[in-house]
């Protein structure tokens, strides 16, 4: 590796900011992965008994225990997993077909501005009225959720990939592949879609963050994932009306969100100045 390549890549990972991101995220991941083997009860198990307990070292219960017995900590942990498979599937989902509709409509000349003002219609609707209206028509679930989502967000993704295909357009590189007969396919997969992957990835992580506050809003809202599931949203849901006697209850779901989006965008930002060459001589 050149020495000047290694250098940025190595002030990159020397930024504390940068490394805290990433480590929250993985912690949050691997949480969610080994939920099963780290929770200390099952997240749906009711102790009326012991409901509404203070988090406490003493009494097995870490984080305390929800109104009907049931461990904080445990349905925080499978809360996590429900987060990264919702963060995870909608960024791969909205990417795929974000990069699709994104080349296609910034490389045809005669079809890409048609394309775009669809797109742009879609995002002229706000994100979470959007969301509650495909949620309402498909119901409540998962899947569902993940779905509705998906179509919230490749506008974002699209809008990203078309500004990108378009600058490269008229790339010396793309016109000489033109020139000597290369197909509008293998010009668009083999020399503008590996330009446009920096920015996919980069806004890849940002709507990780959107999809799990998206997920929470309309959980709390009482249209996303079913009542009695063990996720964030649903957490804060139930604990609202407990705020004043059991405060823990959505005080720890709540700083679960906030630092997970805080980090993601930190993540992003890091990953920006990595993969942008411009930013890379502020390292």
């Amino acid at each position: 590796m050149p020495p000047l390549r290694r250098s940025w890549r190595l002030a990159w990972l020397s930024r504390p900011v940068n490394m805290i991101g990433f480590g929250f995220f993985f912690l949050v991941v691997a949480a969610g992965l080994l939920a099963p083997l780290i929770a200390p009860y099952d997240p749906g198990l009711i102790a009326i008994r012991e409901r509404l307990q203070p988090p406490s070292l003493s009494s097995g219960h870490l984080l305390g225990t929800d109104h009907l017995g049931r461990d904080i900590f445990s349905r925080m942990l499978y809360g996590a997993r429900v987060s990264v498979i919702v963060g995870a599937s909608v960024v791969i989902l909205s990417s795929l077909i974000g990069i699709v509709i994104g080349l296609f409509g910034g490389y045809s000349r005669r079809f890409g501005n048609l394309l775009m003002r669809i797109i742009d219609g879609v995002m002229a609707f706000p994100e979470i009225v959007f969301a509650l209206a495909l949620i309402a028509a498909l119901g409540s679930s998962l899947t569902n959720v993940i779905i509705a989502l998906t179509f919230v967000y490749i506008p974002r993704v699209a809008r990203v990939v078309h500004a990108c295909t378009l600058a490269l357009r008229n790339q010396e590189f793309v016109l000489a592949a033109e020139a000597l007969g290369g197909k509008s396919f293998r010009v668009v997969f083999r020399h503008i879609l590996p330009n446009t992957l920096g920015p996919v990835v980069v806004q890849g992580t940002f709507i990780f963050a959107y999809a799990v506050i998206s997920e929470a809003s309309l959980t709390f809202l009482g249209v996303g994932l079913p009542p009695g599931t063990a996720s964030w949203g649903v957490i804060l849901a139930e604990g609202r009306n407990y705020l004043l006697d059991a405060p823990w209850i959505t005080t720890f779901p709540g700083l679960a969100i906030f630092l997970l989006v805080l980090n993601l965008n930190i993540l992003g930002d890091g990953l920006r100045d990595l993969l942008d060459p411009r930013s890379r001589k502020l390292l």
